[in-house]
Order: structure tokens, then C-alpha cells, then sequence
């Protein structure tokens, strides 16, 4: 976040540019969003380098676009020489539309809450707190704008699951809150014989089926409506995953889906909980904190997880051989464990 390298050392004097920039950074995080609708990270990778190229490109003012780009370089988001500007690496990866890879539906995804945010202070003195917060009244349009932008970053991220673990022998998945299905889309065109289910909530399990078509698994991948805060889980599969949504949810629920599932599983039985979870000691990632913060805002029971509150969720459930694994360094953990 913009100022954290502005903490002072032991002799240099202590100012208040640190706090400053962050309460101003989310001018930083709409000038991200902004590229992305304008545009303007595709038109400088398409050789659009000065602002005057680039406000010709987006069809904006030239002061606007040096404007932006001047706090695009702020955030290193761009790098300049002279007067041109080209995309940092990741930008120019995952930002450029039309690229495999594209991410900008998941960078705008949380725009909608961002009048919310501002009334963080107001959401942390409600006392009257939800299981499962928003998501319950989920409609099937706000389940297709979700996952639209979920599946910009989940198929990949079905894809490393995919190269992480081995699912050779392995029968049937069960994806605990699958959303859009991208894991066991991404585990279905890999391994010819497996099958999977995805289980999530009606609305959410009316996308799912659309990606799941377009991806050519229907055969061998279907989405059945369950709210697995409440529902049964099917009992004839073998590899559990609950990928993404642990922040969601509070302890006892988070727990008790996990006893669940080790229930369920077949003997042998593997599940795999993918999460936004922090360090023992709860100071960060930055990541995982944000979204248990972002939990007050949906008036929900989620918090940020610590990677031993979920490894102890495991053996407190009986899963045997209970690992933890990077997934996405910084980002993302992967608890592994074993029913005997």
C-alpha cells in the first residue's frame, strides 16, 4: 500500500507522510480501476507511449492523461523513459485485454462496495451479524457479475491447483462454494477420468453450468444447488477443495464444514481448503487482512484466518497427515489433510 516504505528508521524524524498517503491510497486504487475501463494499460502495450498518444487512443483530454499516468508511475504500475511509458511486467501479463491471462473484470470486482468501505466506521458498531452475510440474497445476475469476474483469476488458479497436486487414481472432486467451477473445469481437461461437482448455491449453480458448458466437462462435471453452511455433502467422493471463500465465514462455521467433509469423503479422502489466510501472529499478509476486514461491510461473521487456526480446523476433524502449502506466496495457503 502506497506510504509503507515511509516508515521512519531509528534516525530519521517521524512525519506524518505515512499516514497521509494511506488515507489518500484509495486514489491509487481508482486509478487502477480507471486504466482498466479506459483502456489505457491495452493502448500502451499497443505502442501508445506519451500522454498524447494515450489520451488519443482512450479518446480522453491529454492534462487527464497526465494526469493518470503520472500516478500509474507513482504506483509502479507504469515505467517510463524519457517521455515514453511502457506496462510494468505484471501489468503488461495480466492487464492487457485480449491476452491469455486477462484479470480487469477481477480488478473492478470490489468497485460496487467502495461507498460501503466508507462507512466501515458505521459497519463496525452493528452488532446484528449474518452466517453468511450479502451473499445469502444473492441474485442470479450479482452470481454472474461475481463469477464473471472470478473466472478472470480462477481458471488459473485452477491450473496451478492442478500442477500443485497429484489427482492420478483420484475419482471424484467435491468443490465446497465452487462459484464459477474453474477448478474442476481446470482438473476435468486434465485428467480424462475424473469426475466433479461443484456445490453452491441455486443462482450461483445456474453460471457455473454456463462455464462449465463452454469448457466442453458437462459430461463429467455438474453444479448442484447446496448451501453447505446447512446441506448434506455427497458421500462417493474422494478430493474435497474449498477454494477462495474462507474469509466468509466465521470459526465455528469454518470448522464445521471441514468436520463435514472429512465425514463425507471416502476413506483416503483428500481436501484441500485454498484461503486468504494470515501468519500465526495475525499481523498480515496485507491481502488476507483486507478481506476479513472486507466482511464487516457485508455485516457477515468472516474474519481473516490464520494459517494454525485452519491447519488446527483439520485435526480437530480427524484428517490425518495434515500439511501446509504455498499456494500464492503472499496471497493465498493451501491446507492439505488425509482421511484414514
Amino acid at each position: 500500500m502506497a506510504g509503507q516504505d515511509q516508515k521512519a528508521s531509528p534516525s530519521a524524524p517521524i512525519t506524518t507522510v505515512r499516514l497521509q498517503n494511506i488515507a489518500q491510497s484509495y486514489g491509487q486504487s481508482a486509478a487502477l480501476m480507471a486504466a482498466v475501463e479506459i483502456g489505457a494499460f491495452t493502448a500502451i502495450s499497443n505502442g501508445a507511449g506519451t500522454y498524447a498518444e494515450v489520451a488519443r487512443a482512450v479518446d480522453i483530454h491529454p492534462t487527464n492523461a497526465e494526469r493518470l499516468m503520472v500516478m500509474l508511475c507513482a504506483a509502479g504500475l507504469l515505467e517510463k523513459s524519457g517521455e515514453r511509458h511502457v506496462n510494468a511486467p505484471d501489468v503488461e501479463r495480466f492487464l492487457v485485454a485480449g491476452k491469455p491471462g486477462y484479470m480487469g473484470p477481477w480488478i473492478t470486482f470490489t468497485k460496487p462496495q467502495w461507498n460501503e468501505w466508507g462507512r466501515l466506521a458505521e459497519h463496525l458498531r452493528t452488532k446484528d451479524l449474518k452466517v453468511m452475510g450479502s451473499i445469502e440474497t444473492f441474485t442470479v445476475a450479482d452470481a454472474r457479475r461475481y463469477h464473471a469476474a472470478t473466472f478472470s483469476i480462477g481458471l488459473g488458479a485452477g491450473r496451478r491447483f492442478v500442477r500443485q497436486v497429484d489427482l492420478a487414481g483420484r475419482r471424484k472432486i467435491m468443490d465446497i462454494g465452487g462459484g464459477s467451477g474453474a477448478y474442476c473445469i481446470a482438473a476435468a481437461k486434465e485428467h480424462a477420468g475424473l469426475r466433479a461437482v461443484v456445490l453452491d448455491l441455486p443462482v450461483v449453480c445456474e453460471v457455473a453450468r454456463q462455464f462449465i458448458a463452454e469448457h466442453g466437462v458437462a459430461d463429467r462435471v455438474e453444479a448442484r444447488a447446496c448451501n453447505f453452511t446447512r446441506d448434506p455433502f455427497p458421500t462417493d467422493c474422494d478430493v474435497a477443495i474449498m477454494a477462495s471463500n474462507l474469509p466468509m465465514y466465521g470459526r465455528e462455521m469454518i470448522a464445521s464444514v471441514i468436520e463435514k467433509t472429512h465425514d463425507a469423503l471416502l476413506p483416503g479422502g483428500e481436501m484441500h481448503l485454498i484461503g486468504e489466510m494470515t501468519d500465526n501472529q495475525r499481523t498480515g499478509p496485507w491481502g488476507p487482512a483486507y478481506w476479513g476486514l472486507g466482511q464487516a461491510v457485508s455485516d457477515s461473521l468472516g474474519l481473516a484466518h490464520s494459517e494454525a487456526d485452519v491447519v488446527g480446523y483439520f485435526e480437530a476433524a480427524g484428517f490425518r497427515d495434515v500439511r501446509l502449502h504455498d499456494f500464492i506466496a503472499g496471497s493465498l495457503s493451501r491446507v492439505v489433510g488425509t482421511k484414514a
